[in-house]
């Protein structure tokens, strides 16, 4: 997320439902963020500088270390488009901002889920 209050505000709120939680204001700091973190869910926004949230999304499926990570789009681009795109590079869910409460802890319950 680029912009700073944004991601602090989500990081208290994810903090608050108990997780941990790095954050990055740019793709590729996230996702070196991701590498040295290993985390089980990557919200990450579409419209980012530099290096788009579709950039990111196809590096994190690449990597054999990041690959089923839970990845989240948390965006304002909420257009068809977007939405297909988004599932096209990898992003299992796709989030409009602001997400509310009860979204995230969807997410964060189905990716506690083990796998069948």
């Amino acid at each position: 997320e680029d912009n700073l209050d944004a991601a602090e505000s989500l990081r208290a709120l994810l903090e608050l439902l108990g997780n941990l939680v790095e954050t990055a204001n740019d793709g590729g700091n996230g996702i070196a963020r991701a590498r040295a973190f290993q985390p089980e869910i990557v919200f990450c926004d579409l419209g980012l500088p530099v290096m788009d949230g579709y950039a990111v999304a196809r590096a994190l499926r690449e990597d054999p270390q990041l690959r089923g990570v839970v990845l989240v789009a948390l965006t304002g681009y909420a257009q068809f488009d977007e939405r297909r795109r988004s599932a096209e590079v990898g992003f299992d869910d796709h989030l409009c901002k602001p997400a509310n409460i009860e979204q995230l802890e969807e997410i964060l319950a189905r990716a506690a889920l083990p796998l069948a």
